[in-house]
């Protein structure tokens, strides 16, 4: 995103409203999206982070709007996803923090200019980072579980407010599993010469993608963060219960299942999640929900071979479209993630279509 004087005029005005004006600003490492964030540091020592989101995406789908509305109006709407709204942050991040949650408060806002003052947990406390240096996985993976099992024992939402706007959290719908999982036979082959598909083989995708779909949407529903993994979940041990769990990331959540965050969490396309950690996480939320183990493990190779379809097709896209070759090495551990997902029976249809296809997705793993 640039950022130009004009940009700049907004944010220094926005800050003098919100009376952070005296406080220093540095930017930090630039968030993967349209948003970037600062640290503001006053000489006191508080401090607080700058949200920087303005509003250049497509706008994001209403609750009213058609599947060909939607096609018609771009990625944010097909696949639900907030277009880095400010007011969906703080809406959400309030619920959240009504329910005992730990999501950064917004301390000032403006929807219109996609300025925020939230909250600042501190640097280098991601589960990520703090397992880099030696922090107890398995610990971490425990109280992440733990912590998503109070949330799928809530309510879901169907609309918030903040920052003077309403904000709906709508289904993760058949077109928005479609949309996303179709990465994969989109541009995969557009990657690797190793796969090529032809017009049967696209026909026989939509027949095992819809498959996987219509099981998906059987499912039972529960509010789903989307993002739910060590970079964004944030050690915060001097807190209490689901407390200790930071959250950030969470703008696009949607109605969903529960499967779909635990895919987030003990298969993460960036760093190795140890067996011990994926079975304690999974144990954990078995033991709080209550929910049978079978079938949460039938939702969690549905989910996740959707999840994975989509990961890897956005890899594959990131590094043939957009040039960004450091993709490649989180490629690997993904198709492995994959492969895993597709063992289970209950994906057996799409198993047989990627072996056929790709058969190297099982070879590599």
């Amino acid at each position: 995103m640039g950022f130009d004087a004009d940009r700049q005029a907004e944010i220094e005005a926005f800050l003098t409203r919100a009376g952070w004006a005296d406080a220093r600003l540095d930017w930090l490492n630039a968030d993967a999206s349209t948003r970037r964030y600062g640290r503001l540091s006053r000489a006191d020592g508080e401090a607080a982070l700058l949200m920087d989101a303005p509003l250049v995406e497509d706008d994001p789908c209403t609750p009213d709007m058609s599947d060909e509305e939607r096609l018609a109006g771009g990625w944010n709407k097909q696949s639900r996803l907030a277009a880095s709204r400010v007011e969906a942050f703080a809406a959400i991040g309030g619920w959240l923090r009504n329910n005992g949650f730990s999501a950064p408060e917004v301390l000032a806002g403006d929807a219109a200019l996609g300025l925020a003052v939230i909250e600042d947990f501190g640097s280098q406390k991601e589960f990520a980072r703090l397992i880099e240096k030696g922090a107890d996985e398995v610990e971490l993976y425990t109280a992440a579980a733990s912590a998503l099992a109070d949330l799928h024992a809530l309510d879901i939402p169907k609309e918030l407010t903040a920052l003077e706007r309403t904000w709906p959290i709508l289904d993760f719908d058949t077109l928005a599993l479609n949309v996303n999982a179709s990465l994969f036979a989109n541009w995969y082959p557009k990657f690797d010469p190793r796969m090529s598909l032809s017009d049967a083989d696209h026909a026989r995708w939509e027949s095992e993608l819809a498959a996987l779909t219509e099981r998906a949407q059987a499912f039972p529903r529960e509010l789903t963060l989307r993002d739910y993994h060590a970079e964004n979940l944030i050690w915060l041990p001097e807190r209490d219960g689901r407390a200790r769990v930071g959250l950030l990331d969470f703008q696009d959540a949607v109605v969903g299942w529960d499967a779909w965050d635990m895919a987030m969490l003990v298969q993460d396309a960036r760093r190795p999640v140890s067996p011990a950690a994926q079975s304690a996480a999974i144990r954990t939320y078995l033991d709080r929900t209550g929910k049978a183990e079978a079938d949460f493990l039938e939702r969690l190779a549905i989910i996740g071979t959707l999840n994975a379809l989509r990961i890897v097709g956005i890899f594959a896209r990131l590094i043939e479209r957009d040039g960004k070759a450091r993709y490649k090495l989180f490629l690997p551990r993904q198709k492995q993630l994959l492969a895993r997902n597709l063992e289970h029976p209950a994906a057996a249809g799409m198993a047989a279509f990627v072996a056929d296809t790709a058969p190297f997705i099982f070879e590599d793993a």
